[in-house]
């Protein structure tokens, strides 16, 4: 595994060259080039190296840097299906833009690019927005969760996935004013699962999401988490069962609250 830091200089004469010029093209190849894909991982540390490359070059001109995203995401799901190595070219933009979107000016827009992002068709797309979800919490978390919530109130089951799996990073609910804005997104989704009748292939990608995200959250705020998990253990509906159930099997909680973890799965019977 090449480490992150190797990619760095490549990158930075490669995005200096791409303001310059106001072509990717060679950006996108080097993306493509290292990307592993096709392949069951795609390369984390050259985004990671990217996302930082973009962050270092926020005191420049950013709306060339916007620009310079975008163009990284052009690539449509039929032109880089999943595991195509452009689908990494496309996975990086999005994170790009997470990190354009801690800039206030950014903001919004970037959260607008990202919501619809979060509906792609190819999974690691979905990825590269929830884990830009995470930079804009860690940068600016309430309004970022209120945004969030926007999302839910208005969003499909994927851009609802979206939160899920943006919000559920440890690292960031060691805040509990996150922590427990984290939970309230989670009992909002709840109540627009147990209304829904129609439950399509993207609603299966939410509860799969939901299969262990609320674990993680419940790890932060365990006093609430379980007194939400015994209000849905009550319910008929399946699926939310189901979660419950996927939840529960966890190690974090199993090791760590066996009791909380026993009385809930009583209920369930």
């Amino acid at each position: 595994m090449v480490k992150k830091e190797s990619y760095m200089q490549p990158l930075i004469e490669l995005v200096d060259e791409s303001l310059k010029t106001s072509n990717v093209s060679k950006l996108s190849e080097f993306l493509e080039e290292n990307s592993n894909l096709p392949g069951p991982r795609g390369n984390l540390e050259l985004a990671q190296a990217y996302t930082e490359t973009i962050k270092n070059c926020m005191d420049g001109e950013k709306e060339k840097l916007w620009d310079l995203c975008m163009k990284l995401t052009r690539f449509s799901p039929i032109e880089a299906p999943v595991n195509d190595p452009k689908e990494f070219v496309v996975f990086c933009g999005a994170r790009g833009i997470g990190v354009l979107g801690t800039s206030r000016v950014y903001f919004e827009r970037a959260l607008a690019h990202l919501k619809q992002f979060a509906s792609d068709a190819r999974w690691r797309v979905r990825e590269g927005v929830a884990m830009a979800l995470q930079t804009l919490i860690e940068e600016n978390s309430e309004k970022t969760l209120v945004e969030l919530a926007k999302w839910v109130e208005s969003g499909s089951w994927l851009v609802m996935r979206a939160v899920v799996a943006g919000v559920a990073e440890p690292a960031l609910l060691k805040d509990q004013r996150t922590a427990k804005a984290a939970l309230e997104l989670h009992k909002q989704i709840f109540a627009k699962v147990s209304m829904a009748k129609e439950r399509n292939s993207d609603f299966k990608t939410l509860r799969q999401g939901l299969g262990y995200s609320l674990s993680v959250v419940i790890s932060a705020v365990p006093k609430e988490g379980f007194e939400l998990m015994h209000k849905l253990a009550d319910t008929q509906d399946a699926d939310i069962k189901w979660i419950i159930k996927e939840n529960l099997k966890k190690n974090r909680l199993l090791k760590n609250f066996p009791k909380e973890v026993e009385s809930t799965t009583s209920s369930l019977k």
